[in-house]
């Protein structure tokens, strides 16, 4: 189901209750009732009083409005309120909640990132319309950096290709992925990563699917490979195992809600072809 977020300018002034995605020290405060809603729905007067700090207006959801709000990091969250891992949280809340919290998590760091001019050094301030840093000093306008990247799920007859990064956690297998280089298109960077993290080759693409991935700016593009040939050769550097397995052996794989899990879902539900 397509989500339902309209960006723009904030209104002049809110009639309803705010969805609020509120962070502290990069984490995301959720309520810690078991039942209802993870995220505070408040007024706009409550909600400046129980979370103060620097607030981002995030867009419309669904008809809600919705803001970013930043707790210092030496201040506790509020009673009822805890911090958790936004990646945590990729198959706990609604695909729209995710979206908007990727949002912001993107923008309190580039925020964060430069609060300088990258061309003269002097500080910068916030643009009056766009979201976007000014400098005051040579107008130089930087907005927020969205970094592209691949991810590709290879196929060779009934297995698929997964792999065990570097830095992944014990036991978890994962399709393979890498950012794209300056001057390159999403087809070429899948057969250099592909070629470069295991020795393959992969013939035709099919695009899936994209997802925003807030860790820390990624646009991730999905597609699906065929294998064309060469011998399974892990580099031993991005990618320490990796091996080929079937719907009935599949190891441990990605939560649902992250776009390697829906590649690999898809092919389970095309029937593993």
């Amino acid at each position: 189901m397509p989500v339902d977020i309209e960006f723009g300018p904030a209104p002049a002034q809110f009639e309803a209750e705010l969805r609020l995605f509120v962070f502290h020290q990069g984490r995301v405060l959720i309520n810690e009732e078991g039942s209802g809603a993870l995220l505070p729905s408040l007024r706009a007067g409550m909600a400046r009083m129980l979370f103060p700090g620097e607030q981002i207006y995030l867009g419309c959801l669904d008809g809600q409005h919705c803001c970013a709000v930043s707790l210092e990091d030496d201040t506790d969250p509020p009673q009822g309120f805890f911090p958790e891992e936004l990646r945590r949280l990729i198959h706990l809340l609604p695909q729209g909640d995710f979206m908007l919290a990727s949002r912001a998590m993107q923008l309190f760091a580039w925020r964060r990132d430069h609060r300088f001019c990258s061309r003269c050094g002097a500080v910068t301030m916030a643009h009056n319309r766009d979201m976007a840093m000014v400098c005051p000093a040579c107008q130089y306008t930087q907005y927020p950096r969205i970094t592209p990247c691949i991810i590709t799920l290879v196929t060779k007859g009934d297995e698929i290709l997964l792999a065990h990064g570097a830095r992944f956690p014990e036991g978890l297998f994962s399709c393979l992925a890498g950012f794209m280089e300056p001057g390159e298109d999403a087809e070429h960077a899948v057969r250099r990563e592909v070629r470069e993290e295991t020795g393959l080759r992969v013939g035709k693409l099919r695009y899936h699917g994209s997802q925003s991935w807030p860790f820390p700016h990624s646009l991730m593009l999905a597609f699906h490979a065929d294998y064309e040939g060469g011998d399974l050769v892990p580099d031993g550097v991005e990618i320490i195992e990796a091996g080929w397995f079937s719907r009935d052996n599949l190891p441990r794989v990605p939560p649902p809600g992250s776009i390697s899990r829906s590649l690999i879902d898809d092919w389970i539900q095309r029937g593993g072809v």
